[in-house]
């Protein structure tokens, strides 16, 4: 014979479902919020340095966004390798970075026991900011212009010098590829950042080096240093009437067109949601007015992007800088 259904027990578990159900809302909302904590943004390069000065600039603005401060932390060294390893190898979920494009484009192909894998092991969150670089000499260089340093440089054989901020950054292959379609010589030492370049061209230690607006331009209108030219193909305001250098090299070649970015990042294992929020948040801050003029007078402009957006810069570059070692032979010395 066939138990008797026991209805009142049905009609429990039915009203267990059913209460259930109206609290899954309420129980998604109530997951804690991001970020619980401080976040650290890590900086591959010294303070004084442009990332280091970017990182500064935004910092302050995004903690309040969030909630919760953002604390800059500079770990330094490997043309900014070391600070995205640090960055690819957190699991707070509550540290992100910020860079120039070297470490996230080149630093495999000039390094292949780099520890990192950009595909693999980070996040794409935001593009910041860009520029072109300027090309600089001290003032021991006697040529006036792009096109006399061109003639100038192409008589000294190898015995012109360059700084960089190290092996495989964007200072570095622009200048190796301004000898590539020049046949200029001249050779590489590498520096910690920006600034000591300066100090260097300045005591007249090294000849050239291609640096960002915010520190050749001042130095330049104090008389302490000698701009020729920028890499990007168009004019850029932060350097004012400096001209392309593609306009002194024959129109036959390759377009000479580069030019210097950085971006914030995080680990892989951040969630695609808080990558979301802070690519909202960081494109909300580049468009406030101060922090727009701060970055205009640093010779950067404002970007502020959506993380697929600085994925698909990450590979185009890769290709590109790819191409440009291929032709020139550089290295990681």
């Amino acid at each position: 014979m066939q138990a008797p259904i026991d209805f009142s027990s049905r009609r429990r578990h039915l009203l267990r479902g059913a209460l259930a159900a109206s609290l899954a809302p309420a129980l998604v909302h109530a997951s804690p919020a991001w970020p619980q904590k401080p976040l650290r943004l890590i900086v591959g390069f010294p303070p004084g340095s442009s990332p280091d000065a970017l990182a500064r600039l935004i910092a302050d603005p995004l903690g309040q966004a969030l909630g919760q401060p953002v604390v800059v932390d500079n770990k330094v060294g490997a043309t900014g390798s070391i600070g995205v390893t640090a960055v690819a190898r957190a699991t707070d979920g509550h540290t992100i970075g910020l860079t120039g494009n070297g470490p996230l484009t080149t630093a495999k192909a000039l390094t292949p026991s780099t520890p990192y894998d950009v595909a693999r092991d980070l996040r794409p969150i935001s593009l910041v900011a860009s520029s072109p670089f300027v090309l600089v000499g001290s003032n021991a260089m006697p040529a006036a212009d792009l096109r006399g340093f061109l003639d100038f440089a192409k008589t000294r054989g190898d015995k012109l010098s360059y700084g960089s901020i190290g092996p495989g950054s964007g200072s570095h292959l622009t200048m190796e590829l301004l000898k590539a379609h020049t046949g200029i010589r001249a050779v590489h030492v590498p520096f910690p950042g920006f600034p000591q370049v300066a100090t260097a061209l300045m005591g007249q230690q090294i000849d050239l080096a291609f640096m960002i607006p915010s520190i050749a331009v001042p130095q330049a209108k104090n008389g302490r240093l000698r701009l020729y030219g920028i890499s990007s193909a168009q004019p850029s305001p932060g350097a004012g009437d400096v001209p392309p250098i593609q306009s002194a090299l024959d129109a036959s070649g390759s377009p000479f067109d580069v030019t210097s970015w950085n971006a914030i990042f995080g680990p892989a294992s951040l969630p695609s949601s808080a990558a979301d929020r802070l690519s909202e948040e960081i494109a909300r801050i580049l468009r406030i007015p101060a922090v727009k003029q701060g970055l205009q007078d640093q010779g950067w402009l404002a970007i502020g992007s959506a993380p697929d957006v600085l994925a698909r810069q990450i590979v185009e570059d890769t290709a590109m800088w790819g191409r440009v070692i291929k032709l020139t032979g550089a290295r990681n010395e």
